[in-house]
């Protein structure tokens, strides 16, 4: 028991280190890019996408350091299957989510195409250089389509001058900005590398698979700010931002994280593990296409869709923890969890339905 406390408490160090530095990169990024000029539309989909989606850049980029290809990749692939399944699922449940048209016309076709192409160029077991810089590339184009199609008009730049003016007047202010960013990169990068220390260790302990630690336990820690973030936005009634923060973050983990990683991972690339291709990626790409039919119901995410996401969540992590136990039935579990889980889905959607005509 003594030899599994270590790496449990590494691993949960490591989150909460990972949570705090984040918080403290968000908020000093946001003033100096304020301060600086930036406009408000571009921090918006640079730095606060980049600080929620920055503990799972840091533990994937530390991941490929020691070595650990598939720990990475599968930090990358839990985390959006977590931010879709359980973040937009718990946060239905608080409030229904409106979604604007938007999403369903650009945002989420969009995820669509770019997870069904990281599946296509991951089938040869392979994201060689050139796909990462393909990646990165993709970037940059959708930050500059973003910032050229958005019209900003720089309301939260005006309501926030008098104190953008109070931090350039007083020298401490800017000093204190510093020392934020500074302090935040410092725990997300020392958070990251215990976090994967700890994971590695865990997983020789258990004798599993770093695979099924990185699409589990460290894909669910590292989600947490966009869990937070959302959940705090869906209960002040910002259905937008929850949605969005999800969204922007998917698309930011596969086009940043994985592409930063191959580009690290030099001419030899990053290796994606067999069960990933043939499992996980085209799970992530279906709760990914799941978004679509569910947005564009009523134009909205209800309660019950909400909660039918975290059962799928729940269907996804049990398989997982029954053929990690080698379950001798695993198969005829299988089909009758999918059975069970339609069936519910066809008697939620029949009950809403009816709820809906008559109402």
């Amino acid at each position: 028991m003594s030899d599994f406390l270590f790496p449990i408490i590494e691993i949960v160090c490591g989150v909460v280190l990972l949570f705090a530095g984040g918080e403290l990169f968000i908020q000093g990024a946001i003033f100096l890019s304020l301060i600086l000029g930036i406009p408000q539309i571009v921090i918006g989909l640079t730095v606060v996408s980049l600080g929620t989606s920055s503990p799972e850049l840091l533990v994937s980029l530390s991941s490929i350091f020691k070595g650990s290809d598939s720990l990475a990749a599968s930090n990358v692939i839990g985390s959006n299957i977590f931010n879709v399944l359980v973040v937009l699922g718990i946060s239905s449940l608080i409030t229904p989510l409106k979604v604007k048209s938007r999403i369903v016309r650009r945002d989420v076709p969009l995820l669509m195409a770019i997870s069904c192409g990281v599946w296509a160029m991951s089938s040869t077991g392979l994201l060689t250089l050139q796909a990462g810089v393909f990646l990165i590339f993709c970037l940059i184009l959708n930050t500059i389509w973003e910032i050229n199609t958005i019209n900003e008009k720089g309301e939260e730049t005006k309501d926030a001058e008098p104190e953008i003016k109070e931090f350039k007047d007083n020298p401490k202010g800017t000093i204190n900005i510093l020392l934020k960013l500074i302090l935040g990169i410092f725990l997300l990068s020392f958070g990251s590398n215990i976090l994967v220390n700890g994971s590695q260790t865990l997983a020789t302990l258990l004798g599993v698979n770093e695979i099924v630690i990185g699409l589990t336990i460290v894909a669910t820690g590292t989600s947490l700010p966009e869990l937070v973030t959302s959940i705090i936005a869906a209960f002040k009634g910002k259905t937008d931002l929850a949605i969005g923060n999800v969204i922007g973050s998917n698309l930011l983990n596969q086009l940043l994280i994985l592409g930063s990683c191959t580009i690290f991972s030099g001419f030899k690339g990053l290796v994606i593990e067999q069960s990933l291709i043939k499992v996980d990626l085209p799970f992530m790409v279906l709760t990914t296409f799941a978004c679509l039919p569910i947005f564009w119901s009523k134009g909205k995410i209800t309660r019950i869709e909400g909660f039918i996401l975290i059962n799928f969540y729940i269907f996804y992590i049990l398989d997982k923890i029954l053929f990690l136990n080698d379950f001798n039935y695993i198969s005829e579990l299988r089909v009758g969890l999918f059975i069970y889980f339609s069936l519910l889905i066809v008697i939620l959607f029949a009950q809403e339905k009816l709820k809906f005509s008559n109402s």
